[in-house]
């Protein structure tokens, strides 16, 4: 018993946790450059070229010509080449740990008693990313999601900061713009939180069209628009359980020119075309619930989490794209409601860290299986996607209960 006693202390205190996190950072970056799968792809042969291309004064994408992404993507991007085009690849993965390291440090929090609602968030995201595997650090998305932690856990006390931080990753991908939104319903400062909002975007586009952007300012709308059917896509699914079954008439191709496995076949286009309304219905769907709860007086505690994890959902579901990292997106809302709640946010967060698992499964080690449609990774993906659907339906409930009736409803 007093050995238990003894880990149990160890582990609930913050070096415990601060190795976990070291330790995990320690062994992704490993993997990022030294294991198999080419994990780091993009950030190596993609994001370094743009930067190169920008600082020789070739092109600078989304200013020069559209681009996919954001301005502000463009600033990490650029920052990761200052050791050298050589250690590019090493210094951006020095800026997202020390971006997740600031998120952690806030999550954790000043008190001198750590927390045991903290502690159980603490020890989640670092088991979270360990089961997530390289995609955690090497992509874009890496650079959000620190800033998404922190926003949110900046939501309660100070509110226009968790604006700016959000705001702020929504122009480096656009995903956290969800969690404005989210904010903004649940905060009862919502006025501020959308002043700060407004206000931060239309100097960043100002900026933008000053450096001679004009409307490629916002061509990542467009460009974003424009895409087939990817592979990883919960909706691509149907089409690769056809090619399980030795369909002819369906393939998986490459695209070159926004550089993606995608789906070839009848109807795959319209259901590209259709994940865009789905998304803008599945979207208005969560506002109303959102706001439902607001006027039942819900307290910020009580929804953001679950709000935010509807969102974040909604865009993963309903996305032509379905990118392995998108799963880091469930990380801020998970942490978030584990913190407020962790009892209530057990079956998400576990149902996150399934989906976190999968993910890894699938990507990068064995992608290729999924590229021939290989059956038992058709399976692993359709199972991935059928979390997904567990997780908006119990965000969705959780949004549904909160507050309180209003007086003389009959709920």
């Amino acid at each position: 018993m007093r050995t238990v006693g003894v880990v149990r202390r160890f582990l609930g205190g913050r070096a415990a946790l601060w190795a976990g996190f070291f330790l995990v950072h320690a062994a992704l970056i490993g993997l990022n450059l030294f294991g198999q799968g080419q994990p780091l792809g993009d950030v190596s042969w993609v994001y370094r070229v743009w930067a190169e291309n920008a600082v020789d004064g070739l092109v600078r994408m989304g200013i020069d010509v559209p681009w996919v992404y954001p301005i502000l993507a463009f600033a990490p991007m650029t920052a990761a080449l200052a050791l050298g085009s050589e250690s590019y690849a090493q210094t951006w993965l020095a800026i997202v740990t020390v971006l997740d390291a600031i998120a952690f440090t806030v999550l954790l929090g000043s008190s001198p008693r750590l927390s045991r609602t903290r502690r159980i968030a603490a020890w989640w995201w670092v088991g979270f990313l360990a089961l997530l595997g390289p995609i955690a650090l090497g992509r874009i998305d890496a650079i959000t999601v620190p800033l998404a932690i922190t926003g949110l856990l900046f939501a309660a006390g100070r509110p226009r900061v968790a604006a700016v931080l959000l705001t702020v990753g929504a122009w480096v991908k656009v995903w956290p713009a969800a969690l404005v939104a989210a904010l903004v319903i649940a905060a009862r400062r919502r006025v501020e939180v959308a002043t700060v909002a407004f206000a931060l975007s239309a100097g960043i586009l100002a900026v933008s069209v000053v450096a001679g952007a004009g409307a490629n300012a916002v061509g990542f709308i467009v460009e974003q628009a424009g895409r087939g059917l990817q592979v990883e896509a919960p909706l691509a699914t149907a089409w690769l359980w056809q090619i399980v079954g030795g369909a002819k008439h369906v393939t998986i191709e490459y695209d070159r020119d926004i550089l993606t496995f995608q789906i070839e076949g009848p109807g795959a286009d319209v259901a590209a075309a259709v994940t865009t309304p789905l998304m803008i219905l599945g979207v208005a769907a969560v506002v109303l619930l959102g706001v439902r709860a607001a006027l039942r007086q819900a307290h910020l505690g009580e929804l953001l989490a679950p709000l935010s994890l509807g969102f974040v959902v909604v865009l993963m579901l309903a996305n032509k794209v379905g990118s392995p990292q998108f799963a880091t997106w469930l990380a801020a809302p998970v942490i978030l409601g584990l913190v407020y709640r962790p009892a209530r946010f057990a079956v998400p967060a576990a149902l996150a860290a399934a989906v976190a698992l999968l993910t890894h499964i699938i990507y990068p080690y064995w992608y290729g299986w999924l590229l021939v449609a290989n059956p038992a990774f058709v399976f692993l993906l359709t199972v991935k996607s059928a979390l997904l659907v567990a997780l908006l339906v119990w965000s969705l409930r959780a949004v549904w209960q909160a507050g309180r009736p209003n007086p003389g409803s009959e709920e």
